[in-house]
């Protein structure tokens, strides 16, 4: 059966999606060319028309699954209501245990940007938007008396290398016995984000085990 012949967009739109599926599966480092082709079942010369190199290629394929992330946070940011409200619901999705889909592929084009200047240039901007967005809210709850937080810009660095940190160990270690649970990754990204804006911590970390409850002992005895 002959294929259907596609518009450049469509091509363009078919190979992104293929590259996508190609790092997850491979990685970064080792995804080729030919696998993104032979996926699909063309030529390499049709995927170096669209990408000159493999690293154009590995840039634009995380941007397009960045992208879908970005346009998330943008639509959870803009909505109508407290500066606080949306601050958490933005939080709880980016977590590393929260719906965002394309941690794997956020880390992926970490690794590659520590090789390659183009991934590292669409890298860099996609994450200066991630903080201008958190920042921009940030500054609108406090300009609305919501909270108090004397840089908005730092925050969002802050909150967003915490959330990034929390997103290798998770991902990397998914499955290692140890780690901690969904609702304590949860509770802690909540806790982040309330030191950021001065806020109290709902739900404080519970005391246990036995250095907890010396801890316990000696905050008692004080």
């Amino acid at each position: 059966m002959a294929r259907v012949r596609l518009s450049v967009a469509e091509r363009r739109e078919e190979l992104l999606r293929a590259a996508v599926e190609q790092i997850e599966a491979r990685g970064a480092s080792a995804v080729r060319i030919a696998d993104v082709a032979a996926s699909l079942g063309v030529s390499n010369a049709l995927v170096l028309y669209h990408f000159s190199t493999k690293e154009q290629l590995v840039a634009a394929a995380f941007a397009h699954a960045a992208e879908s992330d970005l346009a998330q946070l943008r639509r959870i940011l803009g909505r109508r209501s407290t500066a606080e409200r949306r601050l958490r619901a933005a939080v709880r999705w980016y977590a590393p245990t929260g719906r965002a889909k394309g941690w794997r592929l956020w880390i992926e084009g970490w690794s590659a940007a520590l090789r390659d200047p183009e991934p590292r240039r669409v890298a860099a901007a996609l994450d200066r938007e991630w903080k201008t967005a958190l920042a921009a809210v940030i500054g609108e709850g406090v300009a609305a008396g919501e909270f108090s937080c004397p840089d908005p810009s730092g925050a969002a660095w802050r909150l967003t290398a915490y959330l990034d940190g929390l997103a290798v160990q998770t991902t990397a270690f998914a499955g290692v016995r140890g780690g901690p649970s969904r609702a304590t990754t949860l509770r802690w990204a909540d806790a982040a984000l309330c030191r950021e804006l001065g806020l109290p911590d709902p739900a404080p970390a519970p005391v246990s085990g036995p250095a907890g409850t010396r801890a316990a002992r000696s905050q008692t005895s004080s």
